[in-house]
């Protein structure tokens, strides 16, 4: 009996992949670099520093204007509720590591990029996409 829904023998059948990875996250902090946050693309992941590869966030470092830096914690604080919201999964894309050394990984739960949830909540760009101006509002 047919549901309408593809089986195993169906030829669209995709198996669903399985989120495996889980973690309680916090902030980073001069001494935490196990399973942190540091920013709105970047995450220390069993002591393993990654940058998140679809997406580029506004700087808290060294941002250009307060907007950037306020932006920039709320990219932050959102990544590290969204990690915190149940198992993931880290996906290699064309390149391993960037030029500092960090491991290059899309986050997805449900086949769906965590990093795209940030840049359609607006804290965040895609990394392929316009380049924004995060300081356009501010007066500093």
């Amino acid at each position: 009996m047919s549901h309408g829904f593809p089986t195993s023998s169906h030829p669209s059948f995709q198996p669903t992949i399985e989120d495996a990875l889980a973690a309680r996250f916090a902030l980073c902090d001069e001494t935490s670099r196990v399973n942190c946050v540091v920013d709105g693309d970047t995450i220390w992941f069993r002591s393993e520093k990654i940058r998140i590869a679809d997406i580029d966030a506004p700087e808290i470092f060294s941002p250009h204007c307060r907007d950037e830096r306020s932006i920039g914690e709320a990219s932050r604080d959102r990544l590290l509720e969204l990690l915190n919201g149940g198992s993931f999964t880290l996906v290699a894309g064309w390149r391993d590591t960037d030029r500092f050394g960090r491991k290059l990984r899309t986050v997805t739960r449900h086949g769906k990029s965590l990093g795209v949830m940030l840049v359609q909540e607006g804290l965040a760009r895609r990394w392929n996409g316009p380049r924004r101006d995060w300081c356009a509002h501010d007066g500093s």
